[in-house]
């Protein structure tokens, strides 16, 4: 939108996320501020570091900060998402699982989702190594866009039904999976996604099986 709007877009990003996803901004004409990691892992630090570097540009250049961690407008945004996930399953969802970034995703399609029904079950995902929300200690993972290193914000324990931790290494291998096997080249949070919601929709007894969950990319 940016670049068709001919609006100068300030990103700060880090050497922890994927070389093709800060390409892919660069080439749109985006000016990217890349920090450092430790190691191309995601901890607290690097995320605070993000935030307060988009902060300091901001304040320089009077520009627009979306300060994502913060945004509460961005969760109706995603009654969209809610909306086409319905109408394209006929509103046969039972269960709505999402991997936690600033948590506006998985709260706003799930309140719309509950909208339609208010059994839907809302299972967030976080990495294992650094399972916060499900209170373990912050560490260095490397699935790109969530798993803060410490409680979003917009984060609201009570709001989700359950927590699935899912390692670097599990969302990595269902990635190169779905590529190979379904022909989708996603990302590591999307494979933390799909490992996370065959969990959930793995038939067992006693109680109905969550046989039709639905899995998002953030």
């Amino acid at each position: 939108m940016c670049a068709v709007k001919r609006y100068p877009l300030h990103i700060v990003t880090s050497d922890a996320f994927a070389q093709e996803k800060l390409d892919h901004m660069s080439v749109l004409g985006a000016k990217l501020r890349v920090l450092p990691s430790e190691k191309g892992g995601m901890t607290e630090k690097l995320t605070r570091d993000m935030v307060e570097a988009a902060r300091l540009i901001a304040a320089e250049t009077q520009g627009f900060w979306t300060d994502q961690l913060n945004n509460r407008d961005q969760m109706a945004a995603y009654f969209g998402m809610a909306e086409e996930i319905w109408n394209g399953t006929g509103g046969r969802v039972d269960a709505f699982v999402q991997s936690v970034g600033t948590a506006a995703s998985l709260r706003g399609t799930g309140e719309a989702l509950r909208g339609f029904n208010e059994a839907v079950r809302i299972v967030a995902v976080e990495p294992s190594e650094s399972a916060v929300l499900s209170g373990g200690p912050p560490g260095s993972h490397k699935i790109d866009g969530v798993g803060a290193g410490f409680v979003v914000p917009l984060w609201r324990a009570d709001f989700v039904d359950g927590i699935e931790q899912v390692s670097t290494e599990e969302a990595k291998g269902m990635a190169r999976r779905l590529a190979s096997e379904e022909g989708l080249f996603a990302g590591t949070s999307t494979g933390g996604n799909v490992v996370a919601a065959l969990r959930v929709g793995k038939p067992s007894a006693p109680g109905p099986p969550w046989s039709r969950s639905c899995a998002t990319p953030v």
